[in-house]
């Protein structure tokens, strides 16, 4: 441990410790800008200057570590002046046009700047004339509103090991773009939006379609259709200032339906369908001699696209199951509206969804129209869930619970658990379980597959049959399980895994590109905590218990890969490139 003072205030804090950590620790605020907690500490922007008593030299308080004895200032006049300089700096940069800004009220600089008092820019303005790049179909670039500091190009390359975006340029003239200034269209770029959420400004965000639900919802001609994901029922609750981890799913019914949307549905039942698909496609491989293993997982599209472009030689591997929000797309517009004697062309079917690769996933190639038309017409973030709420005066604490509608509403535990990391995999062992042994698992909680370690390896028992698993979150944590498979592949070896899941968010997709800003592994805990109590407070825990699965394959689908099940649930995989020429 070492000790030390800051501002005066004893701290005792573990050896490797950084001042800004310490002073936290006691209490103490230091301002920031560049600093995130997920990222190494790149210490570019300055405003977390400190000073240290009996030494003249400044330091950055998130790259330095504490030391026995130091005595740290952490603000005075001189400080004070130099940070607020920092700003008016950075602001000279930056266009003024907040009130339009869609981070206008959850803006770092914005904070900061009236924090600090800033009631005018000292200096000439220079801010970046680079066009926008709108050019995905998830994720924009704004260059004008780019402060350099570096996050989105950190958390691209470390924590997702994509390169998508990289330091272009020198000096003033630095950008943060596709290498050879491409489009980010033409890149790598698998949208899972890490960067925008980590983007301490408005420089990068999703695509806002909230105008295209309006239109929908005003059309007396379209019947909208609604489902919302397995971690949008816990962050939609910060966008209302409700604690982190709150599950707030009869509430979020109640809201869509004052939304406009006719028909309120849950891709906790298409999770359902899917561990059913995804589930016995890996129990035939399983049993079957010459099958190919391990299979991965396919439900993240971030992580399906990673692949293609990284690793196309495992596309055999992955699950050929869609993702639980297709399947929940493909079935309405067939079941649903079968059932329901509605035309699936007057169905308008809108996904809420924690990730902005979804918005991608639901046109990324023809598999993905197996009704027939567009299985899922429009994406929304949680975060455009929650600018749509305000913008209509609805208050998620104020509004009553009620129901989803059925015949494709209901859900057990194990959809819920889809939004954690392990958590598509404990789903899968709960219903593995029974399709191998014909019995039910006793203790649902597969406690093998459960933590937040970025690679977890282990074996799975399913009644003397050894599964050997691993798990992944975070997209760089996937290359070096890609190249053990791949290396085995290549050798002629045995797979040194039976069964893979891979999420590219930290943490799942409770941290997915959609949800609210500010995630830290603290809100992530506790967003993990609030699905698996939803989870353990559900009547029924494993998918093939949901009555309305059973009903589903008896009335329609036959059985788990039937033929009719492949052609509306599952897909193909392709080589894709890495660069667009």
């Amino acid at each position: 441990m070492i000790n030390l003072k800051i501002n005066g205030i004893p701290a005792e804090v573990e050896e490797g410790t950084t001042v800004l950590n310490a002073a936290k620790s006691v209490g103490v605020k230091i301002p920031t800008l560049c600093y995130h907690p997920d990222l190494t500490p790149f210490a570019s922007c300055g405003m977390c200057i400190c000073k240290q008593e009996g030494n003249k030299k400044i330091i950055r308080a998130c790259s330095t570590p504490a030391s026995e004895g130091m005595s740290v200032i952490t603000n005075d006049a001189e400080l004070f002046q130099v940070r607020k300089t920092i700003l008016e700096m950075t602001l000279s940069t930056h266009p003024a046009s907040c009130l339009t800004c869609i981070r206008n009220g959850n803006c770092e600089l914005q904070t900061l700047a009236a924090e600090f008092g800033i009631r005018e820019i000292p200096y000439a303005p220079n801010v970046s004339d680079a066009p926008i790049d709108d050019s995905t179909p998830s994720i924009v670039l704004d260059p004008e509103k780019c402060i350099k500091c570096g996050r989105c190009v950190q958390v691209c390359q470390e924590l997702q090991g994509v390169y998508a975006l990289e330091f272009v340029g020198r000096g003033d003239k630095t950008t943060m773009s596709p290498a050879a200034s491409l489009r980010l269209n033409d890149s790598p770029c698998v949208k899972c939006g890490q960067c925008v959420v980590h983007c301490p400004v408005g420089a990068i965000h999703e695509k806002d379609q909230t105008d295209e639900f309006r239109m929908a919802v005003a059309d007396p001609s379209k019947h909208v259709v609604v489902q919302m994901a397995p971690a949008t029922r816990v962050g939609i609750s910060e966008e209302f200032d409700l604690p982190a981890g709150t599950v707030s799913t009869g509430k979020l019914y109640a809201s869509l339906r004052a939304l406009g949307c006719d028909t309120v549905f849950d891709t906790n039942f298409g999770a359902d369908l899917t561990i059913m698909e995804e589930g016995s496609e890996f129990v035939k491989r399983l049993t079957t001699e010459g099958s190919v293993l391990p299979q991965f997982t396919s439900c993240c599209p971030s992580w399906v696209d990673y692949c293609e472009k990284y690793y196309p030689e495992l596309n055999e591997n992955l699950s050929s199951a869609k993702s639980p929000m297709m399947m929940q797309g493909a079935i309405t517009k067939t079941y649903y509206a079968q059932a329901s004697k509605i035309d699936p062309k007057d169905i308008y079917s809108v996904a809420i969804m924690p990730c902005t690769a979804k918005k991608f996933e639901r046109g990324r190639d023809d598999n993905m129209k197996s009704s027939g038309y567009d299985d899922v017409d429009l994406v929304l973030t949680t975060r455009e869930l929650g600018r749509l709420m305000r913008s209509q005066g609805i208050d998620l604490k104020e509004m009553h619970e009620e129901e989803a509608d059925n015949p494709i509403g209901e859900y057990t535990g194990a959809g819920t658990i889809f939004g954690v990391t392990g958590g598509v995999m404990e789903a899968a062992v709960r219903t593995a379980y029974h399709l191998v042994t014909g019995e039910e698992l006793d203790k649902v909680e597969v406690n093998a597959v459960r933590g937040m370690e970025s690679i977890r390896k282990g074996e799975v028992d399913i009644k003397g049959t050894k599964v050997r698993v691993a798990l992944v979150h975070g997209l760089a944590n996937a290359k070096p399980i890609c190249e053990e498979v791949l290396e085995a592949k290549r050798a002629g070896k045995p797979a040194p895994y039976d069964f893979i899941e891979v999420m590219a968010c930290r943490g799942g997709c409770i941290a997915g590109g959609g949800q609210p800003y500010g995630t830290t592994d603290e809100t992530r805990a506790k967003r993990i905590e609030g699905l698996y109590e939803d989870d353990e407070h559900s009547a029924l825990r494993k998918s093939h218990e949901n009555p309305y699965i059973q009903k589903i394959y008896g009335d329609y689908l036959e059985e788990p890969l039937s033929h009719k099940a492949h052609k509306l649930l599952h897909t193909t995989y392709e080589k894709r490139p890495i660069y667009k020429a």
